[in-house]
This record gives structure tokens, C-alpha cells and sequence, in this order.
């Protein structure tokens, strides 16, 4: 879920003043709390990761996941209409569960299967739900209402999240954060060099990216807001 909140970190510029954030006071407190919890322990924790194990490694634990998500992101390209990449979704599932060893090599991009990118919200958003306002989750980072909204459906569709034993549950999650944290960690520098304002950069490459990614690279002029 990470990767999906801050994967847009390297688009967009800072403005000032967004009428798509009207409870920036408190959004702004949010983020200031993930900042700090991210200091001090989560940007640790993925540094450590990153530099005991080695690239292999972590290439698989997030093949692992990532083949996971893939059952989830088939299920919202049927529901979007999209029954052409619901079927690679499925078949990139099904060749790397077997031949990929779980998932934990990627098999099925080797074979030219796609890897696509859909959750609940942008089902959300392509059934015509709106964004609402931004939103910043505590932990979870940047959402829009919408998004706060499918948030919900993916955490509980998630077989790994939702494992009855408790030590194993919490294992895999919090492998899952710190493997998607460390994928970030190359962004981290050029925000810091590239935001005067790091609550805006954050908040406008999310909007954007989040748009594009409901109309798929496409989304239609937006109107000024006033």
C-alpha cells in the first residue's frame, strides 16, 4: 500500500493553495506525524534492509508481493471493463504462483505478460465516483476521499493482511512496508532537493498521478478551480 501513496513522488511541482485540499491544517499535521514516524523508524528499517540483503533478495520479496496484487488488480480490471487485461492479470497470477515459485520470480514479465496497476479507487473513479478532498491517512500517507474509500476494500480483500495467525500476519506486513519503502529510498533526495514545500510536492504529483491512472494516461482537461 506505500508504494501506492508515494509512487507519484517524482511528478509534479509545488503550488500554492489547492481548492482539492480543504482541511490542509490538519492534512498538514498528518503528514508531519508520518514524516517523523518515517524518520525514525520505518526509513531506518528499509536502509537496514536494503543493505543486508542482497538485490536477489529483495527483487523477490517484492515479486512475492507484487504476484499477490496481481489476483486483486484482475478482479478491479474486470470491473472497470477491461476484460482483456483481467485475463493477463489472471494468467501473470497463475504462471508465477507455479513457475514462479510463488511469485518470488517473475516469470510471466518474461513471457511479455504486462503488469498493470488498478485498486478500488480507481474502480471508483471509473464508475464515475469523484475524488473528494485530499486526504492524508496516518501511515498510509496521501488519499483522496475516493481512495481513503477503496483503501478500505484492498486492506480487507488482502489474504496477506487478513491471515488468521497473528505473528505471521504481522511478519508479512511488515515486510511488505519496509520492501516498498526501500524502493523509494533513490526518491528521497531529489524531493528534498526539488520541494520548497515537500506537503505540496507530495500532495500535487498524488492528485495528478491518481488522475491519470483512472483514465489511464488520458484524463481529460480539468477545469480551473476558482
Amino acid at each position: 500500500m506505500l508504494a501506492g501513496a508515494m509512487a507519484g513522488l517524482l511528478g509534479g511541482c509545488a503550488t500554492a493553495g489547492d481548492a482539492h485540499d480543504p482541511i490542509e491544517g490538519f492534512n498538514r499535521g498528518v503528514f508531519a506525524f508520518n514524516e517523523g514516524l518515517d524518520k525514525a523508524v520505518i526509513q531506518p528499517a528499509a536502509k537496514g534492509y536494503e543493505a543486508v540483503l542482497p538485490t536477489v533478495v529483495r527483487t523477490g520479496v517484492s515479486n512475492f508481493y507484487g504476484n499477490i496484487a496481481d489476483l486483486f488488480i484482475g478482479v478491479n480490471s474486470l470491473l472497470q471493463g477491461k476484460p482483456a487485461d483481467a485475463v493477463t492479470d489472471a494468467a501473470r497470477f497463475i504462471f508465477n504462483s507455479t513457475f514462479g515459485i510463488a511469485g518470488i520470480f517473475d516469470v510471466a514479465s518474461e513471457m511479455g505478460l504486462e503488469k498493470h496497476e488498478e485498486d478500488f479507487g480507481q474502480t471508483f473513479g471509473r464508475w464515475g465516483a469523484e475524488p473528494g478532498p485530499y486526504l492524508v491517512l496516518p501511515v498510509f500517507g496521501p488519499r483522496d476521499v475516493r481512495d481513503a474509500a477503496g483503501l478500505l476494500l484492498d486492506l480487507s480483500a488482502d489474504p496477506a493482511g487478513n491471515l488468521d495467525h497473528i505473528p505471521t500476519r504481522n511478519t508479512l506486513s511488515a515486510v511488505r512496508l519496509i520492501s516498498e519503502r526501500a524502493t523509494l529510498l533513490p526518491a528521497d533526495k531529489i524531493i528534498e532537493e526539488a520541494a520548497l514545500d515537500k506537503y505540496s510536492y507530495v500532495r500535487d504529483a498524488y492528485l495528478q498521478r491518481r488522475r491519470s491512472l483512472v483514465f489511464d494516461g488520458r484524463p481529460p482537461r480539468e477545469p480551473d478551480a476558482e
